[in-house]
């Protein structure tokens, strides 16, 4: 039971926000007129901000130190780029989830109270059940902007790529409620799954970034197609490397954290031209820190090598 309650805060305090903040974009990029689907996603907001909340509440001294400085929590910019993102689009975001995630502590718990099992597993009934619930609403959603049914600002290609997310995390959760841990997977299959994702975020903000920003669209079509080579040799690979992770994986993805955090911090600081919310810079960061604190860990247990 330890190993499922620290799992399963450790997964929610990195999913749950990522939710919360998909919520978010979807809701800010409906038009006025779509009142009904903006009142959906502002719920959704509202519902995975609550879980985040109690998830915050049962993690301190409970989850582990790597999860804690890897930054896939919070950032240094994650309060800042909240607050800016509100005045921006005057959608309002709890900030004090954030102000109280800063503050937690790792800690190394040998033996957990049914008390703590109990709001765990309450936890993960619930989340999953809004996990399926947020999942039906963006297939509607995606289902809509293909068929030309509604406006939206995000990519047809952004909202499977943020289904894609959320289905993971409710895999997660699933095999955590069934088997009380999370089956282990290859590493070629985080590789894949993380590596498309990354590539997808620097397709994204090529797509987002001001048309007279030269040089950082050359750098984002850069990574793009840095991650679709590694993608093409996991396939030509055909399963061969399965727990070995690809050193230029890890090297790529460093390279990358850092072009996300400078650009955060340029949008931030409105040095950047874009149509990119400081909330998505830094959602992007997070996900970035989260890949790499995955590789780093392979590549100390000894399983990032090369594939020969």
């Amino acid at each position: 039971m330890r190993e499922y309650v620290i799992l399963s805060i450790e997964t929610h305090l990195f999913f749950a926000r990522i939710m919360k903040e998909h919520s978010f974009f979807l809701r800010a990029s409906f038009p006025d007129k779509e009142t009904a689907l903006r009142k959906r996603a502002e719920w959704f907001q509202q519902e995975f901000e609550e879980g985040l909340h109690k998830t915050v509440k049962l993690a301190n001294g409970v989850v582990g130190e790597a999860v804690l400085d890897s930054g896939e929590i919070v950032t240094d910019f994650t309060q800042i780029a909240e607050n800016q993102t509100c005045k921006l689009t005057g959608i309002s975001i709890n900030t004090e989830i954030t102000e109280a995630e800063s503050k937690l502590r790792s800690g190394r718990i040998t033996r957990v109270s049914r008390e703590m099992v109990y709001h765990v597993r309450m936890l993960n009934r619930k989340m999953l059940e809004r996990l399926n619930g947020l999942i039906a609403f963006k297939e509607e959603i995606l289902q809509k902007a293909l068929s030309c049914k509604i406006y939206t600002t995000n990519y047809p290609l952004l909202i499977e790529h943020i289904l894609r997310e959320a289905r993971l995390y409710r895999q997660f959760i699933t095999q955590l409620e069934k088997k009380g841990c999370i089956v282990a997977s290859d590493l070629r299959s985080k590789e894949l799954f993380w590596n498309q994702i990354m590539m997808e975020h620097a397709q994204f903000i090529r797509g987002l970034l001001d048309p007279t920003e030269c040089e950082l669209m050359q750098s984002a079509d850069g990574f793009a197609e840095d991650y679709c080579r590694l993608l093409e040799e996991e396939k030509e690979q055909g399963g061969r490397r399965c727990n070995i992770c690809n050193p230029k994986s890890l090297q790529l993805t460093k390279e990358f954290r850092q072009f996300k955090a400078t650009g955060t911090e340029g949008i931030m600081d409105c040095k950047i031209r874009s149509i990119i919310l400081p909330l998505l810079s830094d959602h992007v960061l997070r996900e970035a820190n989260h890949y790499l604190r995955i590789l780093e860990q392979a590549q100390k247990g000894g399983n990032c090598h090369g594939a020969e």
